[in-house]
């Protein structure tokens, strides 16, 4: 290892604290990969939580690798330097168990990119019984693990916080007794929540269409998802404090996760539910008792501010002088004392998100927001001393008509307008992003918009405000949205190309080409009834509760939000459908 490379994880480490090293020898070590650069990747909660969980086992050392920044990842390719872990600086093809977080289709390269460089075998069938075991979750794995099938010895379908435990038990006995990796695959592939795709073999017809999945007698026909019911029985909160990530020395805590709000388009309003709230008192007595270097509190969750004790908790923040921001807040649950708190603990742009411009996509999308509820957030971060106000749209979405983006530039307009009316000169910032169709959502059979149609939809917003004061208009590249769509609903043949182009260092979409295949055509629509590549999973609810919201995304009907006793989607028990 090069100075330069040791100096870098010794720079990490030194801006750290509550990152736990044990000696060498007293604990089994396991790798936790963040396919990403650890700006982001310790930005994640999810890490932290499942960093706490394996460290409070007593017998495992839980031990991080990051992707290194160009310039570095060229050092260790220059000095053929494997990556090493923050805590040991151990090689991470030393680990018998390497554990990876994957949270973006995005990062599926990175991962190649990690395991290539520490000299860890790509392919999990040319892994030997005595080589790392490559086990997959987040996400990405949760809804759709296919594309990374042949990459992956396991996956953890839902919330870790069920199945890490079981997992490593079960790894830990088998490589104790000496199981062949066949045994020890077997026996992972028996516990609920793990998925082992060495037993599930996709099939396909004559004209390469996938058409099934043939299951060994020797496992279950179908993986349930793993939730966790008692959310205070896990860790909430922040593990390490460091000023190197995106949040810079927050402390970030988990108030609820889920959300019962049941927008058709949104993959983590599936893949979390149902909602399930953290108790204020433990909430309040962990931020109480937070590192001393902490600048600001950081409240997570899919929708934060549905949290039921949202206002004793923030209220309690203010009164006891604690800074503070939200991850995520609903227009239409906005108020002056949410809105005062928020400012007064410094936050100076409101963001929201409408999601689509005009009345009919925001029925299809069932986001149950109005453009009467916007204007309301903006008149309250006026009154409150917020600067700007941001607003998340998508583009491409079903249904979706030119007229609908002509809308969506006069509402914008509008709300710029609200903002002067209000004395509110701050910026107003735009982020469009093309609408993505993802596994396990009401949008699952829908194509992605082509590409044409979406260039010119974003085309027609840059227009529309390209020389308009105190508008800005973000975007993301059309190229990674079409990689992105075909990746999320992807089968094997997708990853056996992906890895095929990560080895012949070319762009997937240049190795599908060649295998006669358009990347385009892969991101069109899937017909009802046809099998996907998922559909051995189980989520939870049925086939007939998505159906049926397609159905009344068609018709522009309003789906209510969760509620006790609800049995719509199957998730809490029997669906009624």
């Amino acid at each position: 290892m090069t100075w330069e490379l040791k100096n870098a994880l010794k720079e990490i480490v030194a801006r750290e604290s509550g990152a736990q090293v044990f000696a060498p020898g007293a604990r089994r070590p396991v790798a936790f990969i963040y396919p990403n650069t650890y700006h982001l990747g310790m930005s994640n909660l999810g890490l932290h939580i499942l960093y706490q969980l394996i460290n409070s086992r007593g017998d495992s050392a839980c031990e991080r690798f990051f992707l290194p920044d160009s310039k570095l990842l060229a050092e260790h390719k220059r000095t053929k330097t494997p990556l090493l872990s923050l805590e040991t600086q151990r090689p991470l093809a030393d680990f018998e168990v390497i554990c990876v977080m994957m949270s973006f289709e995005m990062d599926y390269t990175n991962l190649l990119t990690m395991l290539a460089q520490s000299n860890v075998k790509l392919e999990a069938a040319a892994r030997g019984a005595k080589e790392p075991l490559v086990i997959i979750g987040g996400p990405c794995a949760t809804f759709n693990p296919e594309p990374l099938a042949g990459v992956a010895d396991a996956f953890v379908i839902g919330e870790g916080e069920e199945t890490v435990n079981k997992l490593l038990d079960a790894v830990y006995e088998a490589r104790d007794k000496g199981l062949s990796k066949e045994d020890t695959l077997l026996e992972l592939a028996q516990l609920s929540g793990i998925y082992v795709p060495r037993f599930y073999e996709p099939q396909y017809d004559a004209g390469g269409m996938f058409c099934g999945m043939q299951v060994s007698t020797q496992v279950p026909a179908s993986v349930k998802r793993q939730w966790v019911r008692e959310l205070d029985n896990y860790p909430q909160t922040s593990a390490i404090m460091t000023d190197a990530t995106e949040f810079e020395n927050m402390y970030i805590v988990e108030v609820a996760r889920g959300c019962g709000r049941h927008c058709r388009f949104c993959m983590a309003g599936y893949c979390f539910r149902k909602p399930r709230a953290r108790d204020l008192e433990l909430l309040l007595a962990k931020i109480r008792n937070r590192p001393p270097q902490t600048k600001k509190v950081g409240l997570m969750g899919a929708a934060v501010s549905d949290y039921p004790y949202i206002k004793e908790l923030t209220q309690t923040l203010v009164d006891e002088q604690v800074p503070f921001t939200v991850a995520s807040l609903r227009a239409d649950t906005l108020d002056v004392e949410l809105t005062q708190a928020l400012a007064a603990s410094g936050q100076r742009t409101m963001t929201v998100a409408p999601e689509a411009g005009s009345v009919k996509m925001r029925n299809i999308i069932n986001k149950g927001i109005t453009e009467e509820h916007v204007f309301n957030a903006i008149e309250l971060a006026a009154a409150a001393g917020m600067k700007n106000i941001k607003l998340y749209y998508m583009l491409g979405l079903p249904g979706e008509a030119d007229s609908d983006i002509e809308e969506m530039i006069a509402m914008i307009g509008r709300v710029r307008e609200k903002m002067d009316a209000a004395l509110n000169k701050g910026d107003l910032i735009i982020s469009v992003n093309g609408f993505i169709p993802k596994p396990f959502t009401p949008f699952q059979w829908s194509p992605l918009c082509d590409v044409k149609t979406l260039k010119r939809r974003f085309k027609m917003l840059e227009t529309a405000f390209k020389k308009a004061k105190h508008i800005q208009v973000q975007t993301e590249s059309l190229k990674e949205t079409v990689l992105q769509a075909v990746l999320a609903r992807g089968d094997r043949r997708i990853g056996a190309a992906l890895l095929e182009a990560f080895h012949r260092e070319m762009p997937l979409k240049q190795v599908l080409k060649e295998q006669g295949l358009d990347i385009e055509e892969l991101a069109a629509a899937y017909e009802i009834g046809r099998p996907l590549p998922w559909q051995h999973l189980d989520m939870g609810f049925t086939e007939a509760y998505l159906i049926s919201e397609w159905q009344k995304a068609q018709r522009e009907e309003f789906t209510p939000m969760c509620f006790d006793l609800c049995r719509r989607c199957g998730v809490c028990g029997e669906a009624q459908v």
